[in-house]
């Protein structure tokens, strides 16, 4: 097996039920995630605001 070569340095912090904040690397301050729309009717939620969800930004890494 060849060497690690890259290690991501990510914190998460839970915020309330789905809201959550993660420090990323290269990006300035903590990034948001949340529920919103068919996500939130799916797991009953009722959002007090609509956030993107981590589903969202996965499929958006595969896409890019």
């Amino acid at each position: 097996m060849s060497d690690t070569v890259y290690s991501a340095d990510i914190r998460i912090e839970r915020i309330k039920g789905p809201y959550r904040r993660a420090w990323l690397p290269a990006h300035d301050g903590p990034v948001e995630f949340g529920v919103h729309g068919a996500i939130a009717e799916h797991y009953g939620v009722e959002p007090e605001r609509e956030i993107t969800t981590t589903l969202d930004y996965v499929m958006a890494a595969t896409g890019g």
